[in-house]
């Protein structure tokens, strides 16, 4: 397939997926425990509605929403970057143990340190990011060795290594806490999204808004560095360099996702690996794909989930969890 065709293809699947995304979320406003009806959608939105039907849009609907969506985009192009500088098509923050860590950091934040509710939005990515890093720090110096460089499979195995001991860890930290707490951090550990208010959406922004940029730039040292690290040189790339920047920015999406979603795993497995089958392997064509793939995987999943039971529906993570484990095993067999 030629490029242009190869660029056609891409537009016509982004669009596809925006209009996805737009449906799912105007089917998201109507439905739930407090409904509203779909002919008052646009006076409402327009400012003309009940009060009713605006604190259930904008208090209640919309930012949970946009959470969801923004934070899926964050894990998605996480998980993009992971699989292009590991060379290994099961890289996932949730799986390689970047989101535990970044658990393990709420966990003893939110435990330990006196929380400041007018700051705690803006604060908890940051604590998240901290844990997540050195985490991710662990992990990569356990999976590298001077004479083979960096194992792909070596880091997937740690990693879920890493991953299992740090969710015991935080069980351990919370087993004898006081109820309200161990309520919390058991919700962020299913998956919950709890930061639902548009001060968790302004705190997520940023992340995105600075990191998406950067990575579409890294595009081609993306596509060299998923060939192979001699290839890389050859082509002047400046590998531990780029490796290390990338790995940060990829750390930093994945943290600041979860520290408002709760521990969500997969979609930073699947939403790369359908875009790249949909439109191929050039990070320039796949990584917008997967990053509006990975908002609207989460978008669904957190409105199948709390739709599914009254009044707090079922944890957006435990939604994708069904999808995601049965693929990510038909992943670990075909390859």
């Amino acid at each position: 397939m030629s490029q242009l065709q190869l660029i056609r293809r891409q537009q016509i699947v982004f669009g596809g997926l925006l209009l996805l995304t737009l449906a799912t979320i105007a089917i998201g406003m109507g439905i739930g425990y407090a409904s509203v009806s779909y002919d008052r959608l646009i006076p409402t939105l327009l400012g003309h509605g009940s009060f009713k039907d605006e604190f259930v849009l904008f208090s209640i609907r919309l930012p949970r929403m946009l959470i969801t969506l923004l934070a899926g985009m964050a894990l998605a192009l996480s998980g993009s970057i992971l699989q292009g500088i590991t060379r290994n098509e099961l890289a996932d923050p949730g799986i390689v143990g970047i989101n535990a860590g970044a658990g393990v950091g709420i966990t003893v934040f939110f435990l330990f340190v006196p929380v400041d509710a007018d700051t705690f939005a803006y604060v908890m990515p940051l604590v998240a990011f901290i844990g997540a890093l050195v985490t991710a720090l662990l992990i990569y110096s356990f999976s590298y060795s001077r004479q083979d460089g960096m194992q792909p499979m070596k880091l997937v195995l740690t990693g879920v290594g890493f991953s299992l001991a740090l969710s015991g860890l935080m069980i351990v930290l919370i087993s004898r806490t006081e109820r309200a707490k161990v309520d919390f951090i058991s919700r962020w550990l299913a998956g919950n999204v709890w930061g639902t208010d548009w001060p968790f959406v302004i705190a997520l922004l940023p992340w995105l808004v600075l990191l998406i940029p950067y990575a579409l730039y890294k595009s081609k040292t993306l596509n060299l560095l998923a060939l192979n690290e001699e290839v890389a040189v050859g082509a002047g790339v400046p590998m531990q360099k780029d490796r290390i920047l990338l790995t940060l920015a990829a750390v930093a999406l994945a943290a600041s996702a979860v520290s408002v979603t709760g521990g969500i795993a997969f979609i930073g497995l699947m939403a790369p690996h359908i875009a790249r089958a949909l439109v191929g392997p050039r990070h320039q064509l796949f990584v917008p794909v997967s990053i509006l793939m990975g908002g609207w995987l989460l978008l669904l999943a957190d409105t199948i989930g709390r739709n599914l039971a009254d009044p707090d529906g079922i944890p957006a993570g435990i939604v994708v969890a069904f999808i995601g484990a049965p693929y990510f095993l038909y992943l670990l067999l075909k390859k």
